[in-house]
C-alpha cells in the first residue's frame, strides 16, 4: 500500500501556489498527494508534476469537488456542469501522472432529502447513464473512477458499499471502482471490515481518518479488523488521510467542523501517517 494526504487538510482551493506544501509532505514521509481540485483551470499540470517529481511524490488521486451546481442527478444544468467539470479534470490527469478520480461522483455533497422510490429510481437510471459515459471517457485516457458512499447527512443517494457496488454493476465498466472511507463507514456500515471484503477487487481507493474525522488511530475505529480485511483482499492501492480542521474555513463549514478536535493540521498528518504505516504498511 502507498500512503497519501488529501490537500483539503491544508488549503482550498488548490492552485499552483499550493505546491509549496509538497516538501512538507515528503519530509513527513508520504508517498503521494491527493489533490482536491476544485477547477482544472486552477493549475498548470506541468508545473504541479515538476514539483511532485522534485519532491519524490506522486499524484495518487484527484479528489473531485462536487459542490452545489454539480450534480449528476440534478437539473439538466447541474448535470451538464458536473459532466463538464469531471471531464476537464480527467483531461489534466495524464499530465499529472494521476491514475484515478475519486469521491461522490454521482451527486453534489450535502444534497440529502427524502424522495419517493420512483423518483429515486429515475435518479439512479440518470446517474448510471452519466457514469457509463464518464467511464468510457476515463477508459479512453487509461484512467479509473471510484465512487464513494457518503454518510446520511451528506447524501441520500449512496450511503453504503453495497449500494455503490450495485451502481458499479449497473454501469458495467472496468473503469469504475469503489472508494471506501473509514469515517463514512463508521456511521453507515454495520461491519466496515465486511464492506471491504465484499468490495474485493472492486476496491480502488481508501480514505482513512478517525471516527470523529480527526487523526486515524486516536479514535474508536477497529483498525485491526480494517487492516485484516485490506490484507485479505490484497489491496495494493492508496490509503489517504482525509481529515479536516477549522483552519480551512470553506471546507470546515462544508464538513461541519465546528471545534478544534486535534492540536494542528500537522499533528493529524504526522501522527496519522505513523499509525497507518504501523498497522497497514
Amino acid at each position: 500500500m502507498k500512503f497519501g494526504i488529501n490537500t483539503f487538510l491544508f488549503t482550498s482551493p488548490f492552485t499552483n501556489d499550493s505546491i509549496a506544501l509538497f516538501p512538507k509532505f515528503r519530509e513527513w514521509g508520504f508517498d503521494s498527494v491527493e489533490i482536491a481540485l476544485e477547477e482544472a483551470a486552477h493549475i498548470d499540470p506541468a508545473t504541479v508534476k515538476k514539483a511532485l517529481d522534485e519532491n519524490g511524490l506522486t499524484c495518487g488521486s484527484i479528489c473531485a469537488a462536487l459542490g452545489p451546481g454539480r450534480d449528476l442527478r440534478g437539473s439538466e444544468q447541474e448535470q451538464n456542469a458536473a459532466l463538464a467539470y469531471m471531464k476537464s479534470v480527467l483531461d489534466v490527469m495524464p499530465q499529472l501522472g494521476c491514475p484515478i478520480l475519486i469521491g461522490p461522483l454521482y451527486s453534489s455533497v450535502g444534497r440529502a432529502e427524502a424522495v419517493e422510490e420512483a423518483d429515486y429510481n429515475r435518479q439512479w437510471d440518470t446517474v448510471v447513464a452519466h457514469l457509463k459515459h464518464l467511464s468510457d471517457y476515463a477508459g479512453q485516457l487509461g484512467l479509473k473512477l471510484a465512487i464513494e458512499p457518503l454518510n446520511r447527512y451528506e447524501t441520500d443517494f449512496i450511503n453504503i458499499g453495497a449500494q455503490a457496488l450495485r451502481m458499479i454493476d449497473d454501469v458495467d465498466s472496468d473503469a469504475l471502482l469503489l472508494h471506501l472511507d473509514s469515517y463514512h463507514m463508521n456511521i453507515e456500515e454495520k461491519d466496515p471490515a465486511r464492506a471491504i471484503l465484499n468490495a474485493g477487487a472492486k476496491l480502488g481507493h481508501f480514505h482513512a481518518c478517525g471516527s470523529d474525522r480527526g487523526t486515524p488511530g486516536g479514535d474508536q475505529t477497529n483498525w485491526e479488523k480494517i487492516s485484516s480485511a485490506l490484507r485479505q483482499i490484497n489491496y495494493a492501492g492508496n490509503v489517504v488521510i482525509e481529515s479536516f480542521t477549522k483552519d480551512v474555513k470553506v471546507i470546515a463549514k462544508a464538513a461541519s467542523i465546528w471545534r478544534q478536535f486535534e492540536p494542528s493540521q500537522e499533528d493529524i498528518a504526522i501522527k496519522g501517517l505513523q499509525f497507518l504505516r504501523s498497522r497497514l504498511g
